[in-house]
C-alpha cells in the first residue's frame, strides 16, 4: 500500500476554524476538511502548504508550528498527514468550486470530516 503525504493546515480567527468540503468525484467525497494537500516529491511540508493555499482559497499564508501528525490506512491507500496552524493574508476565495466555511470551535464535532482528521478534531474542541 503507498502512503500519501498530506499537509492541512489549521486556520483560526475568531474561535473559529477555516474548512472546505471534498468534491464530487474525488477520495472521501463530501467530508469536511482542514485546506491542504498532497506534497510533491522533494517539497517540504510548509511549501506544500503554501502553494496548496495559495491554488485552492488564493490567499497567502504565513505557515506555523505543527499541532499534530498522524497516519490512517483507508483500504486503497495510506495517508501520512500533518496538521499545521497558519494565518492567511487576505480573504479566502474557493478557487476549485469547493464549498468553504468558517466553523465554530463548538461546532467541529457536528461536521463530517474524514477518519484521519478525528484525532485533531478531539485536540482542537478539547482545547479549552
Amino acid at each position: 500500500m503507498r502512503t500519501i503525504v498530506v499537509t492541512a493546515a489549521v486556520i483560526e480567527e475568531n474561535d473559529r476554524f477555516l474548512v472546505t468540503r471534498r468534491q464530487r468525484g474525488v477520495h472521501l467525497e463530501g467530508y469536511w476538511e482542514f485546506p491542504g494537500g498532497k506534497c510533491e516529491a522533494g517539497e517540504d511540508h510548509a511549501a506544500c502548504l503554501a502553494r496548496e493555499l495559495r491554488e485552492e482559497l488564493a490567499v497567502e499564508a504565513r505557515v506555523g508550528e505543527e499541532l499534530l501528525a498522524t497516519t490512517h490506512a483507508y483500504a486503497d491507500r495510506e495517508i501520512e498527514i500533518h496538521f499545521i496552524r497558519c494565518d492567511i493574508a487576505g480573504d479566502p476565495a474557493p478557487q476549485l468550486g469547493q464549498d468553504m466555511r468558517w466553523i465554530a470551535r463548538a461546532d467541529l464535532a457536528q461536521f463530517a470530516f474524514p477518519p484521519a482528521d478525528v484525532d485533531v478534531i478531539r485536540l482542537l474542541t478539547n482545547k479549552r
